[in-house]
């Protein structure tokens, strides 16, 4: 059955290239600089998940993420390892490490057997490093990154009787270094005689880029293999390793780890709701609720390989007995996901019909117009929602038991009615309000304080009644398409777009029109891009330059701490 899937898709995604009659690298453009990026927490937990098995725990804090110009992909490379946050780091690694070595573990984790274990032994301890420590800095090691370790391994072993003392303290070591917490890119010359300062990304850096892009870990054993034989600085190389991992089931990790960063999912864990209010929030009800959406999503564009605009309209989604009460929906199995329909005597459909969205952009004790406003036009239509000015006063809008003023609507009307609010609200509150009817945690309401709720509106000239029609007017909005692929372009590269990058997303659009607006032909089509694959000197745009700069000045302390211990 794996096989089949996998012929399937590879199947599916060559009619889609063929159907869009556009050459990947039409457009061709440099880059922006490299540039040097932190792990996400969840890309931490898949390497050493790849690299050891299930079996080895990763239990630990992480420090939060950035989130700059809408993603948590561009601020990483804009943050540094606090000493905090390199202590949690190095508690980690310790663990792991004596994970790794211990009595049940190691013999199947080791690569080769001492020749004793009351000592050192430089041959086993250079395999182990040699073979973990490509897999984990996500490139060769060298020979001095390699001995360096053995000398300090085998005087642990010496001092400790113990050849595995020396062997955790040696991955302990590969574990805090700065090429396996930050991608650190890096970039080669390759001028041509219309661009003399162009350069190409290198062959272990896309490697990277490629899989922690598709798959959201680091590049396998294949891809590392290619990248050392130069195959991904040729054209047929890398459409060969991109067409095999788009066929990987690690795609649907991939897509998942967009979604999740482009809806802000990360700020699930701060949600709270007021008990009174809402008697039926719980946060296995909010864990839930964010899981929907991320599995209608994945199931629809990776599984199903559907039209990213149906996104907005499809009444189908996965449920649980514990969402069941939020929409009004029976729920047939005790445990587990079964497939359901939003009832036809319900104005739902589609993701901005999700509980999810509804709870993550409201208050604690009330709904939000405005919060969720804010996110449709940002995250999905990628345009800029001015922040509110500081004097800015909220109170009425806050008072949602006034007798005069009963509905959302209501009260926005005289708050926005100031001119130093109009301007924003003219753009959030119309879209927003449509989705009034849906309270602080997502269920349906008809009513407000006694009045009825108006869930008609405006959105950019196309008229709505309520949250099914908005939903359709968002998936016949090309902005809607044109957002998804500038977000998960910026989202590949690590970085906002260039001006001169503005043709190349120009032509992934049209791409991606072509091939009836799936994801996995827009991912394959960003992975082949001259942006994706190329890059430019630094002092055409500093500021990642820049920034990578301070995430190597401000981590430097700590990381000469490790040191030590290598």
């Amino acid at each position: 059955m794996t096989a089949i899937k996998t012929c399937c898709t590879t199947l599916l995604l060559s009619c889609l290239v063929a159907l869009s009659g556009c050459d990947s690298g039409s457009v061709e453009v440099i880059g922006g600089p490299v540039a040097m990026r932190k792990i996400s927490a969840e890309q931490y937990r898949n390497i050493i998940a790849d690299t050891f098995g299930s079996r080895i725990e990763v239990s630990g804090r992480f420090e939060p993420a950035n989130r700059r110009d809408g993603l948590n992909a561009i601020g990483t490379s804009h943050v540094a390892v606090t000493p905090s946050g390199f202590e949690q780091y190095e508690a980690l690694a310790r663990s792991i490490a004596a994970q790794v070595v211990a009595s049940e573990h190691r013999e199947a984790l080791m690569p080769c057997q001492p020749v004793a274990q009351s000592a050192g032994d430089d041959a086993c301890t250079g395999e182990f490093i040699t073979h973990y420590g490509q897999q984990l800095l996500r490139r060769p090691l060298t020979e001095s990154e390699v001995q360096l370790r053995v000398a300090n391994a085998t005087l642990a072993a010496a001092d400790s009787g113990n050849f595995y003392t020396g062997i955790e303290l040696a991955l302990s070591s590969l574990l805090v270094a700065p090429d396996f917490l930050f991608r650190i890119e890096e970039a080669v010359p390759a001028p041509t005689p219309e661009q003399p300062d162009r350069q190409r990304i290198a062959d272990y850096t896309l490697a990277s880029r490629l899989s922690f892009f598709l798959w959201n870990r680091g590049p396998d054993e294949q891809l590392l293999a290619a990248a050392a034989r130069g195959e991904l600085a040729t054209d047929e190389g890398i459409q060969r390793e991109v067409d095999r991992m788009l066929a990987s089931e690690h795609l649907a990790g991939g897509a998942r780890a967009f979604f999740y960063d482009l809806f802000m999912f990360d700020q699930f864990d701060d949600v709270s709701k007021d008990a009174a209010r809402y008697p039926l929030f719980t946060r296995r009800l909010a864990d839930d609720a964010m899981e929907q959406t991320l599995r209608f999503v994945v199931n629809h564009l990776i599984a199903g390989s559907g039209d990213y605009r149906q996104l907005f309209t499809s009444r189908e989604l996965p449920m649980t007995r514990s969402l069941g009460p939020l929409y009004g929906i029976p729920v047939r199995s005790a445990d587990g996901w079964e497939t359901s329909r939003f009832p036809d005597n319900q104005p739902r459909a589609g993701l901005l019909s999700h509980g999810s969205f509804a709870m993550l952009h409201a208050h604690p004790g009330r709904s939000s117009p405005t919060l969720r406003g804010v996110f449709m036009r940002e995250a999905l239509l990628c345009q800029t929602i001015p922040e509110a000015p500081a004097d800015v006063d909220f109170t009425l809008f806050s008072e949602d038991g006034n007798a005069q003023y009963k509905t959302a609507r209501e009260r926005l009307q005289v708050h926005s009615n100031e001119p130093s609010c109009n301007k924003c609200h003219v753009l959030t509150d119309p879209i927003g309000l449509g989705l009034e009817v849906f309270d602080g945690i997502g269920s349906y309401r008809a009513g407000e304080n006694g009045a009825a709720i108006d869930s008609s509106g405006d959105f950019d000239g196309k008229r709505f009644s309520d949250p099914v029609e908005l939903g359709r007017a968002f998936a016949e909005n090309e902005l809607v398409a044109a957002c998804l692929v500038e977000n998960l372009y910026r989202y590949a590269v690590g970085r906002p777009e260039l001006n001169r990058e503005r043709r190349l997303l120009r032509q992934l659009e049209k791409q991606f029109a072509a091939a009836n607006f799936t994801l996995p032909a827009l991912m394959r089509d960003i992975a082949l891009s001259s942006g994706f694959r190329t890059a430019s000197p630094a002092r055409e745009s500093s500021q990642n330059q820049q920034a990578a700069t301070s995430n190597a000045a401000a981590s430097a302390d700590q990381f000469a701490k490790a040191k030590e211990t290598i």
